[in-house]
């Protein structure tokens, strides 16, 4: 059964059986199960990694369907790692499939990747990829990268030396994080839904590359690739070490090091109030609203306010004028960066505030 499954594996000249072996005696982590995810887990599980494991603490969203083609309508709601492993165990019943519906963070990373032979960074936020990083780095794990970004991916291989010895990581790119609103995700900047399925499929194929020994592998090498010109650039990632040291240089000090804070910058702590403080301040006339959502989000706020979606803050921080400035959006997320992010730009006599848990939590007050 396996012989006919993966015969054209075998009849590849330089990978044949003991290249298939390799893969099946593989074990592959996949942290993200979302647009770049889903066509790793597809392409590996097919290919027959031996074991695949996910990570992803999310549910299907109806607004993931246009890229994430693992999952069906019926499916939103339901845990994406969980939901990802039924099918792909459907899909190929010879190979072991775990997952986990978990967050990860500096204190469960090391545990959950350590008995990995390979790990697949399908995040899609710099605080688990520095986090990842990080963790690759101190426990010598190879980390195959990508990242989209509107109509353009990158992929890269990191902790895999050359042929001089030299390995690289991500923060030989990017030594530290650029500010959430540079370099926004796709819920704010937008994707081509095909984009992800291009850019996971190179990233699955890097990784059997690497565990096979085939071909030339993406190490200490960047490729990027534009969808609406077609153009693609491999660079030389700098080998040099980052120049910044505040980072986690023991397992000791990744424990308990908080990327999330990290990765948000140095910024004071930004007031976040309740539902009824909202509505007591956002009356006043020295406060002024900020909805930071896109504007076809519901329900609208019926309180006079600035409609300024989050991508576009930067152009407009200008026209925010008033005392006391309360940002908006539908959960919390979005307000939180966008009240961090005012505050680098904020008159001294300025404060600002952030309405936790979003309009959803001003909802759920004002219908109790």
């Amino acid at each position: 059964m396996q012989n006919e499954r993966y015969s054209r594996h075998y009849a590849l000249p330089g990978f044949g059986e003991s290249g298939q072996q390799k893969l099946q005696e593989a074990r592959v982590l996949v942290i993200g199960a979302g647009g770049l995810g889903c066509p790793v887990l597809q392409y590996l599980a097919a290919a027959g990694v031996g074991i695949l494991g996910i990570i992803d603490h999310d549910c299907v969203d109806l607004s993931n369907l246009h890229r994430q083609v693992l999952y069906e309508t019926k499916d939103i709601g339901q845990e994406k790692a969980k939901v990802a492993a039924d099918k792909l165990r459907r899909q190929n019943p010879d190979i072991e499939i775990r997952y986990w519906v978990k967050q990860l963070h500096s204190g469960n990373v090391a545990d959950l990747i350590g008995s990995y032979d390979l790990i697949m960074d399908c995040t899609d936020n710099f605080a688990a990829r520095y986090l990842l990083c990080d963790a690759c780095r101190l426990l010598d794990i190879p980390l195959i990268f990508a990242a989209i970004y509107q109509y353009e991916g990158q992929v890269a291989v990191f902790n895999v030396a050359d042929k001089d010895g030299v390995k690289t990581d991500y923060r030989h790119l990017f030594p530290t994080p650029p500010d959430p609103l540079e370099a926004p995700d796709c819920n704010l900047a937008g994707v081509l839904g095909v984009l992800p399925g291009m850019i996971g499929m190179l990233q699955a194929t890097e990784a059997i590359k690497l565990l096979t020994g085939i071909g030339a592998v993406l190490i200490n090498k960047l490729m990027t690739i534009n969808m609406l010109d077609n153009s693609n650039y491999t660079f030389d990632i700098p080998k040099h070490p980052p120049k910044t040291t505040f980072y986690p240089q023991t397992l000791a000090e990744l424990r308990t090091f908080d990327y999330n804070l990290y990765c948000a910058g140095e910024y004071t702590a930004i007031q976040a109030i309740d539902a009824a403080e909202f509505l007591a301040i956002g009356a006043s006339s020295d406060c002024v609203l900020v909805d930071v959502r896109n504007l076809n989000e519901l329900p609208r706020i019926s309180l006079p306010h600035l409609s300024i979606p989050l991508i576009a803050l930067p152009a407009q921080i200008k026209n925010i004028v008033g005392k006391r400035v309360i940002f908006i959006c539908q959960s919390g997320k979005r307000s939180l960066i966008a009240a961090q992010y005012f505050q680098k730009q904020a008159d001294v006599g300025q404060q600002i505030f952030h309405l936790d848990g979003g309009m959803i939590a001003l909802e759920n007050y004002l219908n109790d």
